[in-house]
Parts: structure tokens; sequence; C-alpha cells
């Protein structure tokens, strides 16, 4: 057994939904013993696109008549699709007449179309993975486009996972490395929770956190490796996306492994961006945003708080109508703004809970630079690593020019109650001067 099958097995045994993974090369013709373990004799729906079906849905499907199992013609979904409610509704409805039990092909979107739907039958799934392109797997909650909103819907991981390790490495060009970028950004996300507990707004799981951080440098230690797809590399990428989201379903919250870099993604999401008729995949928007989020600490770290001054930022705090006025100049969409209102309203606190938190940041900002200095990846290396991943490291890769890159630093803020980076640096009533001395070319326009 590997060091990698170890953990994964060690982490099956503590896990709350999950109770069969299967890592393997070929392990796509292991699905229908899987799923016979876990569901008996009860009736296979088979959802995937016409990608994921080529690449293995189909040996599923062959598996699963050849074992005997009762078995609906697959819901092959077509090119281009998204992971928004309509969809997640024309699943359930495919789901619902046989009572059947969802077999998710696929990645991201496949997954969490089959997790909600599944999710709101109150009934189990398996999931089998075609690429190692994003952390949601085996985590709990669906990220999902509802009301121009991307939302986490709270729903059970997969019952089983199976993860076949020749199909991933003949993925397509990018998948694997978009699950790097995924995965990197777990550093900046720490930060953000190393932050938040600081300040008193959500503590550290002990055991979350190291089912994530403690092994995370050698997850990412070798970007080149996964884009020449070799397959030892890509045993250890999978092995860190199906551990982060164990600690999701621990947490029964994506705040183990999302932080401000998922804030940018999911505005964009929001935004409908598309980049030469297409929509960047979710783990380059998450590098992106891991390299603004990197960006932003460093100039904090820089500038330092031991010089904060409490009254000032506390004199320029907006209240409640002024925070909603910012929103509404920031999202000229009202579907948008709305969200926006709601989430900002959430987290939005009075004068006396900011002194609060303030000062609670800048007589402890000693140790909180010291532990951020440790965790941190610098914006640079960073890059560097995405770059050999195979993932794009400037903004404008994805079609985000650095104007709206910018501008979308103080969008992402307001569109969830998380407590990050962003809200470190608008609380400070520092984000206007760091933002221009990161784009200062933007600040002169």
């Amino acid at each position: 057994m590997t060091a990698e099958s170890a953990l994964l097995d060690a982490a099956l045994r503590a896990a709350r939904d999950t109770h069969c993974l299967r890592v393997s090369n070929g392990a796509r013709i292991e699905a229908a013993g899987v799923f016979a373990s876990l569901f008996g004799g009860r009736t296979a729906a088979i959802i995937a696109d016409e990608n994921t079906f080529a690449a293995a849905g189909a040996d599923v499907y062959d598996s699963l008549r050849a074992a005997g199992q009762p078995c609906l013609e697959p819901l092959i979904l077509g090119p281009g699709i998204h992971a928004e409610m309509p969809l997640v509704e024309r699943v359930e409805a495919y789901l619902e007449p046989a009572g059947a039990i969802g077999v998710a092909v696929g990645s991201g979107t496949i997954n969490d179309l089959t997790k909600l739907a599944s999710g709101r039958r109150q009934r189990p799934y398996l999931t089998v993975a075609t690429a190692a392109s994003m952390d949601g797997y085996t985590s709990f909650g669906a990220s999902i486009l509802h009301q121009g909103s991307k939302q986490t819907f709270p729903c059970p991981a997969p019952l089983g996972v199976v993860a076949d390790l020749d199909v991933i490495q003949n993925a397509p060009e990018g998948m694997n490395a978009s699950g790097y970028a995924d995965l990197l950004a777990k550093c900046p996300a720490g930060a953000d929770w190393i932050v938040a507990d600081a300040c008193g707004e959500e503590p550290i799981n002990a055991a979350v956190w190291d089912t994530v951080q403690s092994r995370l440098r050698a997850w990412i230690a070798d970007p080149a490796a996964v884009r020449r797809r070799e397959p030892e590399a890509l045993r250890r990428l999978v092995t860190g996306l199906m551990m982060t989201g164990f600690a999701m379903q621990a947490a029964c919250s994506s705040r183990p492994a999302s932080g401000a870099d998922h804030q940018f993604s999911h505005l964009w999401d929001m935004q409908h961006h598309t980049y030469r008729g297409a929509a960047p995949s979710h783990g380059f928007k998450v590098g992106i945003g891991s390299l603004a989020s990197l960006a932003l600490y460093e100039a904090i770290l820089d500038r330092g708080l031991d010089g904060l001054d409490i009254d000032a930022a506390v004199s320029r705090w907006p209240n409640a109508a002024e925070n909603d006025h910012e929103i509404d100049a920031l999202f000229p969409q009202a579907e948008l703004a709305a969200t926006a209102r709601k989430e900002s309203g959430a987290k939005y606190i009075d004068k006396a809970r900011l002194r609060s938190e303030l000062t609670a940041l800048k007589e402890g900002w000693p140790s909180l630079r010291a532990r951020l200095s440790k965790h941190l990846l610098s914006r640079a290396e960073a890059a560097q690593m995405l770059a050999e991943a195979g993932a794009p490291t400037d903004s404008a890769e994805i079609g985000i020019s650095r104007a709206r890159l910018k501008r979308s630093y103080l969008q992402a803020y307001h569109i969830r109650r998380r407590y990050t980076v962003l809200d470190l640096a608008r609380q400070t009533g520092l984000m206007a001067e760091l933002l221009d001395s990161l784009y200062p070319e933007e600040a002169r326009a």
C-alpha cells in the first residue's frame, strides 16, 4: 500500500458521508461491484456529459449491465453545461420515477448537479471521477448558480467514489492543471482561516486544519510532473483533492478549502464571465484568485498593522445604509446587488465590534504576522508553480483585465459572508491604499 493509499484509507474510516473510495488504474470497471456493495439491487442511473461518457461512462454502463444491475438509460448532458439550478431539477426529475441511485460520471459540474439532485431526493449516490480537476468529489455541499448567485447548498458527499487513474491521466489538456490550481488555493484559504481565528470570527478546528494543511506542501511540490501526467504526481494530486473534500465533510463547510481565492471565482461565475466563447475552468479562476489574495497578503505584511490607527478606521467604517449604497454602485445588475446586500449584510458589524476586532488584531499582530509569513507562499513562488502545472498566472489569460481585477477585490468582498483577507483589508480601512500600491497604473487612470 502506498503512503497516499494509507492516508486515504485512514480518512475514509473517519469520513462522515463517504463509505467507499477506490483510487486505482482501471477503477471504472470496478464501479459495478462498488455500486452493488453500497446499493444492492437498486436501479443505477448514470449522469454524464458527452466527453465523460466517452471517457468512462460507457464502460461503467456496460459493467453495470454485465453484472445484471438494473439501469436507466444514461442521461448524457450536452457540452458547455454549468452547475445551475435548472439542470439540478432536470437530474432530479430523471432520478425520481424509478427511485434510482445517481452515478455521476465526470468532474465538478456533473458531480455537483448529481450531489444536489440526490440530496434533494434524500438518497445517496456514487461518483466516478474523470479528472483531478477540483476538490468537490468528497466534499459536503454543492456549488450551484441560483438566482444570480453562486451558492453552496448543504447536501451529503457521495456514499462512494471511484477514481480511475488511467482516465485521469488522459483527461483533456488543462483539467488536471485546474485541479492543481484548486489545491494550491488551500494555501491562501488557510491564511484566511488563520486571520478569521485571530480576530475571533471563526476558530480553527485543529483536526480539520491538519487534514488539509499538514501535507499540502508535499501534494503541490512537483507541478511540472502534473503537467507531464506522471502517474505518481497525479496520484498525489488526487490524494490532496480527496483529502480536502474529506475535510469539508468533517466541517460540514467549505471553510477548510475556500477563502477569498474562491470568492473571485464565484464573482466571475455570477457575472457569467466568458473568454473566447467559454467560461474559464473553476480551477483556473481560483488560481488567479489565489494570486490576487497572495498579493494582498504581501501588501499587508509589508505595511504591517503595528501602527494601525484604530480610531481612524472606526471613524471611516460605513453604516449599514452606506454599505448598501456602495453595493449598488459596484453592482449595476439588480440580482447581483440583491445577493451582495444579503451576504454583506450578514457579516456587517457595528463600530463597537469593529473596534474590538481591530484591537485584537493590532495587539496580536507580531505573532499573527509570524504565523502568516510561515504559512504563505509568496505570490511569485505560487505563480511559478501554477505556470509549471500549466495553469494561467495572469488574469488576462482568462479574460480579466487588471482594471477589472482591481475592481473585483471590492466586489468579491460583498458576495460572501465568510471572513477573508478582503475583510481584513476593508476593516482596517487600508483597502484603497493597498490596491493602489498593487495596481499603480489603474490608480492613475
